[in-house]
């Protein structure tokens, strides 16, 4: 797995939905969702076993356990269009063998959007991290597994996000991971995104909410996206919880160079009708993150 500087130019990454704690979508969003009938079932503060993959013909590619330095990662600063917060790298620390993303109501002076030379005034910040390492399901590894163990954000108004993308958003495809919504933390959303031309999503009703029998923020749980040519399979605490075909571009994503993207934003297209009063000072937690790769199922 070869690594790389990854700069966002021209893109801002919006996984938005519409839902009942989300506005309605921007036209370069996820169109339509659904909601998992069957209510998953978890663990607190599960955790998993490399053995469970790697007795099994698996290679471990990336790993990430969050007890030394940030050195596998950029760290961005600057705004997004849409959301409230600066994103600043002294915002994501190492505390006690885990990452801890922290969104803060306070009053700072940053680049209006990623990459820009024009500055603004913000009142609240985060952090956003993608990894220097890219990830790939191609002819030569056609199975990726995403394993991360995380406790997500509780706080109104702030949202826990794990995805892997690509650039010139969405021709090279996004998958999300796990979206921890703070206003509701007993589920959390996945989807995907791809299109041919720059910010243009051709995929719709891929986004869905997986409702859980536990607070998905009171403790860790471990969240696995397998990537392969025809299907996204979603794990939780190792129980299956959804494969997902629909919108029918999951083939368009193989053979696409992704990244790992690790941020918690606040406000912005993940809620309607935002009461800024209400939002309060979070914090998203991050044990490990590991991608494993297979030749054969």
């Amino acid at each position: 797995m070869k690594t790389f500087t990854f700069f966002i130019v021209g893109i801002f990454f919006l996984a938005a939905v519409s839902c009942k704690n989300t506005s309605s979508p921007l036209p370069s969003t996820n169109i339509g969702y659904t909601v998992n009938p069957i209510t998953a079932t978890t663990t607190p503060n599960y955790d998993f076993n490399d053995t469970t993959l790697t007795n099994h013909g698996w290679t471990k590619t990336f790993e990430d356990n969050f007890n030394g330095d940030l050195s596998k990662w950029n760290l961005l600063q600057g705004g997004v269009q849409g959301e409230l917060q600066c994103y600043t790298p002294a915002n994501a620390t190492i505390v006690n063998g885990a990452l801890q993303i922290s969104a803060k109501k306070e009053t700072v002076t940053g680049p209006t959007e990623v990459n820009s030379t024009s500055t603004k005034t913000f009142n609240y910040t985060s952090a956003w991290l993608l990894s220097k390492a890219n990830i790939s399901a191609n002819a030569t590894t056609p199975y990726v597994r995403i394993v991360a163990r995380i406790k997500t954000v509780s706080e109104y108004g702030l949202t826990s996000v794990l995805c892997t993308f690509g650039s010139n958003w969405p021709v090279n495809g996004e998958i999300i991971c796990e979206e921890g919504i703070g206003a509701n933390t007993k589920e959390y959303g996945t989807s995907y995104s791809y299109g041919t031309a720059t910010n243009n999503n051709l995929v719709t009703n891929a986004y869905q909410f997986n409702p859980t029998d536990n607070d998905l923020s009171a403790s860790y749980h471990v969240y696995t996206t397998e990537w392969g040519k025809n299907a996204l399979k979603y794990y939780i605490d190792g129980n299956l919880v959804e494969v997902k075909t629909a919108g029918g571009h999951v083939p368009d994503l193989f053979g696409k160079t992704h990244i790992i993207s690790l941020n918690v934003p606040i406000g912005g297209h993940y809620y309607s009708n935002l009461n800024a009063s209400n939002i309060a000072n979070g914090v998203s937690y991050v044990d490990y993150i590991k991608v494993f790769t297979s030749k054969t199922y």
